[in-house]
C-alpha cells in the first residue's frame, strides 16, 4: 500500500501559508462593518482623540460591556496611522497572524513540522477566522493571545522553564484583558486536562501553577485599576440602568459568569446544539474533517491514554461544551479554539493511510468544494455586485485555474492533492468575498458611505446631526465633523445654527411639513449588512428592502410657509 502521509516540498507549503495571509488581508481597506464593529472602533477612536485610556465611552456616556487591551492596541494604532479603517482593522489581524504563528509552533511543539504547517494553513483558511479578520472585533486579538498562552505554558510544563511560565501569564493576562475570566477556559482546560487525563499528578499540583494564578492576577492590575477609576469609585453613575454598579465584579463575574447563568445585566437565550451547527459552516472547508479528527483521536487516544497528547482536545472541547451549556451564544465565539481544531485536523490529516478513509475524505472535499464554489456563482448571478475589476476577476481566473491543475502537478500523495485543492478553493470564495461581495455590501452601510461623503463635502465646518438608533455607530466613527446625536426627536432638540442633518427620508419630509427649509443634497440607501437576507442579496428584490436615507442642510431660522 502507498504511504499517504502528506509529504510535500515545503517551500510550497510556504508559498501556500504566504497566499492565506494575503486573503487574510484582503479586507484591510473594507470598511467596518457596523453595528459592533463601528462601536468598537468609535471607543477607540474617542480614546484616542481625548488622550484618555483609562476610561471607556461609547455614544458620549460610559461604556462597560468588554475590557480595555483591543481599546489600547486600537487607539495606538490610530495615533500611529491615524484615524481610518485599515488602522482600525491592521493590530486585529496582526493578532490573529501572531495566533498562525503560535499555532504552527505548537503543532510542531505536539508532533512536527509538517503537522505544524497543515495546522497554519487549516487554521488561516477556516471560515470565520477569514471572516473576522474583515469584520474584527475582539476575537482575533483573544484566538491569538490564547493560543500564545498555551503554547509557553505547555513549554512551561514540559521544560520545567520559568521564562515560559511568565511569558504565558501575560498572554493569559491580555486574553483576560480582551474578554474576561472565560479566556481560561480553553487555556486552563488545554493544560489542565492534558494532566488529568494523563494522569500527572504531581505536575498537576507543582507549585508553578500557583505562581501563575498569582502572575496572572499582577498582569491584569492596570485593567482593574481602570475600572475602578472610572465606575467604583463613581456609584452616582448610571450603568444597566443602576446606580452604584461594581465594574470590578461586572469584569470577574456578570461580563461572562453572569451571561453563562443568565443572571448578569446582558442575557440571552442558548441553544445547546449550537455551536456544533455553528462549526458546520464557520470552520468550512474542514469542518466535516474536524469532526471525523475529534471522534479517531478519542478512538485512538483511549487505548494509549497515557502515550498520547491531549492539549488540543480538552482545551477545545471542554470550552465549547461550557459554551453549549451558556444562554448567551455568538457565532463567533467559538474562533478562540479554532487553533487547536486546526491541530486535531492536520494530525489526522497526516496519520491516515487506509486506502476506505481516504477516498471517503477525497468524495467529501470534494463535495464541500464544488458546493463551495456554486453558492459563490449563484450568490454573484444574484446580487451583481458592482466592484469586480478586471484584476481581481484575472486574479479568481488564475485561482481557479491552479485549483483543477496545480495540485496533479506539486503533490504525489493523494491527501495532498486533496488538501491543496481545498486551500485553493477556500482562496479563491474568499478573494471574491473580501474584494467584490463585501466591497459592494459594505455600500448599503448609509452611515458610513454618508459620513465619508459628509468629511469632503462640508466646506462650512457645519455641525453634523443624526438621530439615535442602531446604526449611530457607523457615523461615530467615520465622520471628521462634531457630530450630534439626538435621542428624543422633539424639533427643539435642534441645533439653532445651520447644521446637516442625516436621516430617513421619511423623517426629513416630516421636517419640511413643519416648515423647516430643507436643501437636500444626499441620498443613500441603508440595509443593515451584518444581517443578509435573500431578498436583499437578490438584485431584482432589493430596493424592497432598502430604506432611503438624506443628507440634508438646514437652517433653523429661515422658515417656509405652508
Amino acid at each position: 500500500m502507498d504511504n499517504q502521509t502528506p509529504a510535500i516540498d515545503t517551500k510550497w507549503l510556504y508559498l501556500f501559508i504566504g497566499i492565506a495571509v494575503l486573503v487574510n488581508f484582503s479586507g484591510l481597506f473594507v470598511p467596518v462593518i457596523g453595528p459592533d464593529g463601528t462601536l468598537y472602533a468609535s471607543i477607540a477612536k474617542t480614546m484616542a482623540q481625548s488622550n484618555n485610556f483609562v476610561d471607556l465611552y461609547a455614544y458620549g456616556k460610559d461604556w462597560l460591556d468588554k475590557p480595555h487591551f483591543p481599546f489600547w492596541i486600537t487607539a495606538f494604532s490610530f495615533k500611529l496611522f491615524g484615524i481610518n479603517t485599515w488602522a482600525y482593522k491592521l493590530p486585529g489581524i496582526l493578532f490573529m497572524m501572531m495566533g498562525a504563528f503560535y499555532t504552527y509552533l505548537f503543532g510542531k511543539a505536539l508532533y512536527n513540522k509538517q503537522i505544524g504547517l497543515w495546522a497554519t494553513l487549516i487554521l488561516l483558511t477556516a471560515q470565520h477566522i477569514i471572516l473576522s479578520n474583515n469584520d474584527v472585533r475582539a476575537e482575533p486579538y483573544l484566538t491569538g493571545l490564547i493560543i500564545a498562552s498555551v503554547y509557553h505554558l505547555y513549554k512551561a510544563q514540559t521544560g520545567n522553564n520559568y521564562w515560559q511560565l511568565l511569558l504565558g501569564c501575560i498572554f493569559a493576562a491580555c486574553a483576560i484583558m480582551t474578554k474576561g475570566m472565560f479566556a481560561l477556559i480553553p487555556i486552563g482546560g488545554a493544560i489542565v486536562g492534558h494532566l488529568v487525563i494523563t494522569r500527572q499528578w504531581k505536575q498537576l499540583f507543582n507549585l508553578r501553577w500557583l505562581v501563575a494564578i498569582v502572575l496572572v492576577l499582577i498582569f491584569i492590575l492596570p485593567e482593574l485599576y481602570c475600572l475602578r477609576q472610572q465606575f467604583d469609585l463613581h456609584p452616582e453613575k448610571l450603568v444597566f440602568d443602576k446606580h452604584g454598579v461594581s465594574s470590578v465584579r461586572f469584569f470577574f463575574w456578570d461580563s461572562q459568569f453572569g451571561r453563562f447563568f443568565n443572571t448578569g445585566p446582558i442575557k440571552g437565550h442558548g441553544d445547546p446544539t449550537f455551536f456544533i451547527h455553528t462549526t458546520l459552516w464557520a470552520f468550512l472547508p474542514w469542518s466535516l474533517l474536524l469532526f471525523v479528527a475529534i471522534f479517531q483521536f478519542i478512538k485512538k487516544g483511549s487505548k494509549q491514554v497515557r502515550a498520547t497528547e491531549w492539549f488540543c482536545i480538552s482545551g477545545s472541547l471542554l470550552t465549547l461544551l461550557l459554551f453549549s451549556a451558556s444562554k448567551f451564544q455568538l457565532p463567533h465565539y467559538l474562533n478562540i479554539v479554532y487553533p487547536l481544531f486546526a491541530i486535531i485536523t492536520a494530525q489526522y490529516l497526516y496519520h491516515v493511510q487506509q486506502v476506505k478513509s481516504i477516498r471517503a475524505i477525497r468524495a467529501a472535499q470534494t463535495v464541500i468544494v464544488v458546493l463551495l464554489l456554486v453558492v459563490i456563482g449563484v450568490l454573484h448571478y444574484f446580487y451583481r455586485p458592482e466592484t469586480l475589476t478586471v484584476l481581481i476577476g484575472l486574479c479568481l481566473l488564475i485561482l481557479f485555474i491552479a485549483l483543477i491543475f496545480l495540485p496533479q502537478a506539486i503533490a504525489d500523495k493523494t491527501i495532498s492533492k486533496i488538501v491543496l485543492r481545498t486551500l485553493l478553493a477556500s482562496f479563491f470564495i474568499n478573494i471574491y468575498l473580501n474584494t467584490v461581495f463585501y466591497s459592494s455590501l459594505l455600500k448599503y452601510q448609509a452611515g458610513s458611505e454618508a459620513a465619508m461623503w459628509i468629511n469632503h463635502n462640508n466646506p462650512q465646518h457645519l455641525p453634523v446631526v443624526q438621530l439615535n438608533d442602531e446604526y449611530v455607530s457607523s457615523v461615530n466613527f467615520y465622520i471628521d465633523s462634531p457630530i450630534i446625536t439626538i435621542v428624543d426627536d422633539n424639533p427643539k432638540n435642534y441645533p439653532t445654527q445651520p447644521f446637516i442633518l442625516y436621516a430617513t427620508a421619511a423623517r426629513i419630509k416630516q421636517l419640511g411639513e413643519l416648515g423647516w427649509q430643507i436643501k437636500r443634497v444626499k441620498s443613500f440607501e441603508r440595509y443593515w449588512v451584518s444581517r443578509l437576507k435573500p431578498k436583499f442579496l437578490n438584485k431584482a428584490t432589493r430596493a424592497q428592502q432598502l430604506t432611503e436615507m438624506q443628507v440634508v442642510m438646514i437652517d433653523p431660522a429661515i422658515k417656509t410657509s405652508h
